[in-house]
C-alpha cells in the first residue's frame, strides 16, 4: 500500500552559479565516519561527484540564513542504475550546507534531497525525497519563487515531497508526517503477512482489526485536507 507520488523535477540551475568542481571520493572518507561495507558501496554505485552550482548572495542575489547560508548542488553520476540513500546522507553529511543532488546515469536523471538541519558538528539529515526518473535532455522547471534562500530550499524540498503539502504546512511537518505514514506502512504490511499466516480464526479477526484501525491512522496522514481532529 502506497500513496505517494513522485513529481517531475530537474531545475534550471541559474548559470551564474555554476561552480563546476569534481570532488574526489577520498575526501567524502577522510571527513566522514564511513565504514568499509559503504565505501565500497561507494566504489560501486558512484563514478563521479561534481560540486556544480553554488546557490549564494553573491551567485543569485538572494540572501543566505542561518539555518540555509548557501544551497550546494551536487551531480552523482553512476556507474549502475542508480545510488543508494546511504551514500547519499554520507556525503551529505561532510558538508555544512544544505545539498540537492542530482543523481545521473547518463540517460536518466533525478533530483533527491533530505532536509538537512545545521548548527551540530554532524548535520542532522531526514529522509531522502526525490523525483520520478526522466530523461537527461528533459526541458528543466525554473526554480520556485522565494524571498531568500531559506525559502527556496523549502520550495525545492516541496516540490520533492512524495505527498501533497497541506494549507501553510511547513516542509518539516510534511516530513513528520511522511514518515509517520511510511512507518504505518510497514506495520500494515508486516500484519497482513501475519494475518495470512495465522490458522486461528479468533486471533485472525484480531489482526483485521488492527490492519484496519493503522489504515485509517494512514489515510488520515496522507489526506491532503486533514480533519478538524487531526
Amino acid at each position: 500500500m502506497n500513496d505517494e507520488v513522485q513529481q517531475p523535477a530537474l531545475f534550471r540551475w541559474p548559470q551564474a552559479a555554476a561552480f563546476g568542481r569534481v570532488i574526489p571520493k577520498t575526501k567524502f572518507y577522510e571527513h566522514g565516519n564511513v565504514h568499509s561495507v559503504l565505501r565500497e558501496k561507494f566504489v560501486e554505485d558512484i563514478q563521479r561527484v561534481t560540486w556544480a552550482y553554488k546557490l549564494a548572495d553573491e551567485t543569485i542575489h538572494l540572501r543566505g540564513t542561518v539555518p540555509v547560508p548557501e544551497i550546494q548542488i551536487f551531480t552523482v553520476e553512476t556507474k549502475g542504475a542508480d545510488v543508494s540513500d546511504d551514500v547519499l546522507t554520507a556525503i551529505d553529511k561532510t558538508v555544512h550546507f544544505p545539498i540537492i543532488f542530482e543523481i545521473t546515469n547518463g540517460t536518466r536523471a533525478r533530483t533527491a534531497a533530505a532536509q538537512k538541519v545545521l548548527g551540530t558538528r554532524t548535520p542532522k539529515i531526514g529522509s531522502y525525497f526525490t523525483s520520478a526518473w526522466q530523461p537527461s535532455d528533459s526541458v528543466r522547471r525554473p526554480l520556485p519563487t522565494a524571498l531568500d534562500l531559506a525559502g527556496l530550499y523549502e520550495a525545492v524540498l516541496a516540490v520533492l515531497l512524495p505527498l501533497a503539502a497541506r494549507p501553510g504546512e511547513p516542509v518539516s511537518e510534511a516530513a513528520d508526517r511522511l514518515d509517520r505514514s511510511r512507518k504505518l506502512q510497514r506495520e500494515i504490511s508486516a500484519l497482513e503477512k501475519k494475518m495470512r499466516a495465522e490458522p486461528q480464526l479468533n486471533r485472525k479477526i484480531e489482526l483485521r482489526k488492527q490492519i484496519k484501525q493503522r489504515t485509517a491512522a494512514l489515510t488520515e496522514l496522507t489526506n491532503p485536507a486533514p480533519s478538524s481532529k487531526d
